[in-house]
C-alpha cells in the first residue's frame, strides 16, 4: 500500500496549501515540502524524482518581500470566495497557528468550508493544522515523574482557549468522512532553527555583544518543550505520505532543556557566556518579543512525541534539542539571517593612515578595532581582574592559575624587551581577542598586524580540533579568524616624513613618531618586505588576494574616494539594521531637531520682524521730524517775504478799506461790491 501510494506520489505532484507562505515557520515547512529533503532515497535519478512530490502553494502578507523559487504560487488579498476556490484544488491544506492568533479564525473557517464541500471533492484531501504546545500550558500529569504524551487530557493557557478549541473543531471533523477528508492536529514545541523566532532575543542580545550578561526571566527552571524547524517539516512530509490513523501528534524533540538551560547556550556560543536571572515583568517592557512569545517562554512541560516514534521513521537534525546542536543553530542562524563576519587586515608603514581607514571600516560596517596597544592593555588588564576576584574554593581554581601564570609572564616580557612583548605572547594575546565572540560575531579590524611572515603564519594557524587530517602548516589555518579583506597601503618615504612632520607634538608622541625612531621603523618596514616571505605573501599563498591602495595626497576628496574603493571591495555590512527601537528613537531625535530648528526659524523671523518695525519706526520719526523742519523753514521764507506785503497794506490799502468794510457791514446793500467801490472812489485819499 505504501509503495502504491509513494508511485502515484511521483507520478502526479501533490499541490500543498500553506497559509502565511511567508512567515518564520510556514515558510521553512514550504522550502522543505518543496525540495522534498525528508526520506530521501538512495538512487540519485529517483531522490531526483521526489523532489518533485509537492507543488507549494500559499498566502503572503507581503507579495513583494522576497523571491521565494519554491512557491509555485502566491496569493495576497482574497476573500473567502476566492480562497476557498484555491483550497479546492489543494490536495493538502495545512494551516500554521503557532505563531500568529490572528489565523486562528481563518482556519476555523477553512477546515469548516472545505467539510461542507466534501460532496465536490474530486479526489480525497488533507488538512493539517499545525498548533503549538501552548494547548497544554495548564495540564497536569497523573504522574509528577512521568512526561506528558499524546494520550494524556490537555488544558490551555488562558491566552491559548481559541487554539484549543480549533484543535477539537479539526479532530471531529476529519472523523465523519475518512477516505475522502482526513484532518490532523501537529502541537509543536516551541520551534528553533533557520534564524529563529521565539528564541531571537537571546540571539540577538547574544550577538550584538552590548550587554554584559544575557537576561534569563524568571528563575529558568522551567522545562521547555522545543523542537527544530527542519524536524517539524519532516513531521508534516511524514503525516502527508502516510496519513496515520491518529490525528492528533505532538512534535517535540527529546530534550526537556530548562530555559535558563537554553539562555545559557546562546550566551557561551554568542555572547559573552554569563546570564542573570531577571523578574518576569521585565519582560514584558522588552519591545522585541510579543506577548505570544513571552507566554511561550514560561511554558513548564515535559513532553514526550510517543506517537511519532512508533509511527515514523523521522530523519531527525536535531533529535537531542538546541543545547546538544547549538553550534549548528548558531550556523544556521547567521546564515539566515546573513550576520556573517566581516574580517580585514590592514598592512602597510607607519604613519601610512592604517588607524584612520581602520576606524573609518570599523564605523561603517560596526567592526571591532584591533590595535596590538589595546588589545595588550585590554588583556593585561582583565587577567589582573581575574586574579583579584578569582575564588581559591571555586571550580575554576586551574584557570585562576593560567591566568596568573600569563599575567607574569606578559610582564615580565614587557619589563625584558623594554614594554614590548616577544613575538610568540604577541600571536597568542592577538589570537585570544580574535577568537572572542564579539569579533567571531561582527567581524574586525586588524590594525598593522601580522608583520612578519612567520607571525602571520603562527597567528592564523588552526588548532589540531580545527585543521584536517594531514593538512600541512600552510593549509591549515583558522577559516573562524582568517581575514577576508587584506588591504596593503603604501606612500613614499618622503610623503611619509612630510606627513610626520605635519602632526602635532601631541600625536607624534602617543604614536612613538619621533625622527630617529620613526627612521628606524620605516627601515625596518621596507627591509621586512623585501624579503620573500613576507605577511602579504602568506595570504597570497592562501589564494587571499591583498588590495593594494597608494596614498599620495591627504586631502579630503582623494581619502573619500579611497574609502569609497575600500566600500566597494569589501560590499555592504552584514549585520543587524536599526532596530525598531532605534528607528523610534532616531525619529524622535529628528522630530526634535526639526521642531527646535522650526522654533529657532520663528524666532530668528519675529526678531527680524521687531527689527523691521523699530526701524520703520524709526525712519517715520525721522521723516515727520524732517518733514516738521521743511514746514517750519517754509512758514519763515513765508513770514519773511510777507512784511513788506504786509506793511504796504498797512500804510496804503487798510485806512482807507476798514472803514468802508464797516459802512458795507452796517449798510448791508444788496450789491456790496459796488457799495464798496464807490466808498473808495468818494474816499480815495489820493483822488485830487
Amino acid at each position: 500500500m505504501a509503495e502504491s501510494r509513494m508511485e502515484t506520489l511521483k507520478l502526479s505532484p501533490k499541490r500543498v496549501f500553506i497559509n502565511n507562505i511567508d512567515s518564520y515557520a510556514s515558510k521553512t515547512i514550504a522550502k522543505c515540502l518543496s525540495e522534498n529533503v525528508v526520506g530521501a532515497a538512495a538512487d540519485p535519478e529517483e531522490e531526483k524524482e521526489r523532489t518533485q512530490a509537492f507543488h507549494v502553494v500559499g498566502t503572503v502578507s507581503d507579495k513583494h518581500d522576497e523571491y521565494r523559487p519554491h512557491v509555485l504560487e502566491e496569493y495576497s488579498q482574497l476573500n473567502r470566495d476566492e480562497l476557498l476556490s484555491k483550497l479546492m484544488v489543494c490536495d493538502v491544506v495545512i494551516y500554521n497557528i503557532s505563531q500568529h492568533a490572528d489565523q486562528v479564525e481563518e482556519a476555523f473557517w477553512a477546515v469548516s468550508a472545505l467539510h461542507n464541500e466534501m460532496g465536490r471533492f474530486s479526489r480525497p484531501k488533507v488538512f493539517i493544522l499545525i498548533s503549538t504546545v501552548m494547548t497544554w500550558a495548564c495540564s497536569k500529569p497523573v504522574n509528577p515523574d512521568e512526561p506528558f504524551t499524546d494520550e494524556m487530557r490537555r488544558r490551555a493557557h488562558p491566552n491559548f482557549k481559541q487554539h484549543l478549541d480549533l484543535e477539537k473543531r479539526v479532530v471531529k471533523m476529519g472523523k465523519s468522512n475518512r477516505k475522502l477528508f482526513s484532518t490532523y492536529v501537529v502541537a509543536s514545541g516551541l520551534q528553533y532553527g533557520m534564524g529563529e523566532q521565539v528564541f531571537h532575543f537571546f540571539f540577538k542580545t547574544s550577538w550584538l555583544g552590548q550587554e554584559p550578561t544575557i537576561p534569563v526571566f524568571g528563575d529558568g527552571k522551567n522545562i521547555v518543550p522545543t523542537i527544530h524547524i527542519t524536524d517539524l517539516a519532516s513531521v508534516i512530509q511524514n503525516v502527508i505520505e502516510h496519513q496515520p490513523k491518529r490525528h492528533y501528534l505532538l512534535a517535540v524533540d527529546n530534550s526537556n532543556n530548562t530555559m535558563e538551560d537554553i539562555v545559557k547556550a546562546v550566551a557561551s556560543s554568542l555572547g559573552p557566556g554569563k546570564i542573570e536571572k531577571r523578574p518576569i515583568e521585565e519582560a514584558l517592557l522588552t519591545r522585541d518579543m510579543s506577548v505570544m512569545e513571552f507566554d511561550s517562554l514560561l511554558i513548564n512541560l515535559c513532553m514526550e512525541a510517543v506517537h511519532l516514534k512508533e509511527l515514523f521513521s523521522i530523519n531527525w537534525l536535531c533529535e537531542s534539542g538546541l543545547v546538544e546542536n547549538i553550534e549548528l543553530v548558531v550556523e544556521e542562524y547567521q546564515q539566515t539571517r546573513a550576520l556573517l563576519p566581516i574580517r580585514v587586515c590592514v598592512l602597510g608603514p607607519p604613519a601610512v593612515g592604517k588607524s584612520t581607514i581602520s576606524k573609518q571600516i570599523c564605523e561603517y560596517y560596526k567592526l571591532h578595532h584591533i590595535t596590538l596597544k589595546e588589545t595588550i592593555s585590554e588583556t593585561i588588564s582583565q587577567l589582573e581582574d581575574d586574579v583579584k576576584n578569582a575564588d581559591p574554593d571555586a571550580e575554576n581554581e586551574d584557570s585562576a592559575a593560567e591566568a596568573k601564570e600569563l599575567l607574569n609572564n606578559l610582564k615580565d616580557s614587557m619589563e625584558q624587551n623594554g614594554g614590548l612583548l616577544d613575538d610568540q605572547l604577541l600571536v597568542k594575546v592577538v589570537k585570544d581577542k580574535l577568537m572572542s565572540n564579539p569579533c567571531r560575531n561582527q567581524g574586525f579590524v586588524l590594525d598593522g598586524f601580522p608583520k612578519t611572515y612567520e607571525q602571520a603564519k603562527e597567528l592564523f594557524y588552526a588548532e589540531e580540533h580545527e585543521s584536517e587530517d594531514g593538512a600541512s602548516q600552510l593549509s591549515s589555518y583558522s577559516k573562524k579568524i582568517m581575514p577576508e579583506f587584506v588591504l596593503c597601503l603604501d606612500a613614499s618615504d618622503s610623503f611619509l616624513k612630510d606627513r610626520v612632520m605635519n602632526l602635532s607634538e601631541r600625536l607624534v608622541q602617543e604614536h612613538n613618531y619621533e625622527q630617529e625612531h620613526f627612521l628606524q621603523r620605516v627601515a625596518r618596514f621596507r627591509q621586512n618586505n623585501v624579503e620573500h616571505e613576507t605577511a602579504v605573501n602568506y595570504f597570497d599563498e592562501l589564494d587571499i588576494s591583498p588590495l593594494y591602495l597608494e596614498i599620495t595626497s591627504s586631502d579630503e576628496p582623494d581619502c573619500l574616494l579611497l574609502m569609497q574603493k575600500i566600500f566597494d571591495t569589501v560590499g555592504k555590512p552584514r549585520n543587524y539594521g536599526p532596530s525598531s527601537q532605534e528607528v523610534e528613537e532616531e525619529e524622535r531625535k529628528q522630530a526634535e531637531e526639526k521642531m527646535r530648528r522650526e522654533a529657532q526659524e520663528e524666532a530668528e523671523k519675529e526678531r527680524k520682524e521687531e527689527e523691521e518695525a523699530k526701524q520703520r519706526a524709526a525712519r517715520w520719526e525721522e521723516w515727520t521730524k524732517s518733514l516738521e523742519e521743511v514746514r517750519q523753514q517754509e512758514d519763515e521764507q513765508l513770514e519773511a517775504q510777507s512784511v513788506p506785503m504786509r506793511t504796504y497794506l498797512m500804510e496804503h490799502v487798510m485806512p482807507t478799506l476798514t472803514p468802508g468794510l464797516i459802512e458795507c457791514c452796517t449798510a448791508m446793500p444788496q450789491d456790496p461790491v459796488d457799495f464798496l467801490a464807490e466808498f473808495l472812489i468818494k474816499n480815495d485819499p489820493f483822488n485830487y
